[in-house]
């Protein structure tokens, strides 16, 4: 079902003249803009992976709109239509360095000619209430989403090249780093630098030049190359795999042995 979250950002990135809800072959688009194809995407983008390569490889200006949250407020009630027992902000905050998080599962896409990234930072409020809802394991405190709604869009980033993630980047960055030299110009931890470090590599916005004992280092790439590549990726499409067919009882069954011939040997008269 969709939530309140996912139409405010349908009307949010609309067009007056846009189309919504518009199936194109197999696949269903957000919005249209003139001869733009919207995805809104709030969970993880590897989810529409394989959607938005068809897209942009048939020729498709498609944009995908991944909020992040920066700041959610949660509401608690007593059921799904009770009454509210308590209303507080979450610890947890996102920045536009998630971005990277974000493009971990994406990178076969990202970048490419006909993609552009559109990443809202958004508060949110999230209503809930306590149930098990499709979890398999029941425990103590579990809850289940009832509806999420926007409260405040933030500036909006727009990642069209490896350039734009370049962007990122502290300037004081060494021509030759690691992530260790990442973590602490960002002032993040070592795992999302390393994370950081595996987007960068993947989508081209840094190459790996050596080692300083086991840390891998990274140099980032010129304008130059980056158009080169960006090209290369247009002509070299990739496609996903086509899907498996599933055996049947039938086709599992091991074939029967053949029966040998018996040779007779002719005696000679």
């Amino acid at each position: 079902m969709e939530t309140t979250l996912h139409r405010q950002l349908k009307e949010h990135y609309c067009d007056p003249d846009a189309r919504i809800e518009v199936k194109l072959g197999r696949y269903r688009i957000d919005v249209v803009n003139g001869d733009r194809l919207v995805e809104i995407q709030r969970s993880g983008l590897a989810a529409i992976r394989d959607k938005v390569n068809c897209l942009c490889a048939d020729g498709y200006q498609v944009d995908v709109v991944k909020p992040l949250v920066a700041r959610k407020r949660l509401v608690k009630l007593t059921s799904e239509n009770g009454v509210e027992t308590s209303r507080r902000w979450s610890p947890l905050r996102a920045t536009i360095l998630n971005v990277f998080d974000e493009l971990l599962y994406f990178t076969r896409v990202f970048p490419h000619p006909n993609l552009r990234m559109l990443i809202p930072l958004i508060d949110i409020e999230e209503v809930r209430y306590p149930g098990h809802g499709r979890r398999r394991r029941r425990r103590a405190g579990n809850f289940v989403v009832k509806d999420r709604f926007i409260l405040d869009v933030h500036e909006t980033h727009v990642f069209e090249t490896v350039l734009d993630l370049q962007t990122l980047l502290p300037d004081d960055l060494p021509k030759k780093f690691d992530t260790a030299e990442l973590a602490e110009g960002l002032s993040v931890s070592r795992d999302q630098a390393q994370r950081i470090g595996y987007v960068l590599r993947k989508t081209g916005v840094a190459q790996e030049c050596g080692k300083r004992g086991n840390a891998i280092l990274y140099k980032l790439v010129s304008k130059t190359a980056a158009a080169r590549e960006l090209r290369k990726k247009k002509t070299k499409v990739k496609r996903p795999p086509k899907a498996k067919t599933i055996p049947t009882m039938k086709s599992l069954k091991k074939p029967a042995k053949k029966k040998r011939k018996t040779v007779v040997a002719r005696k000679a008269g």
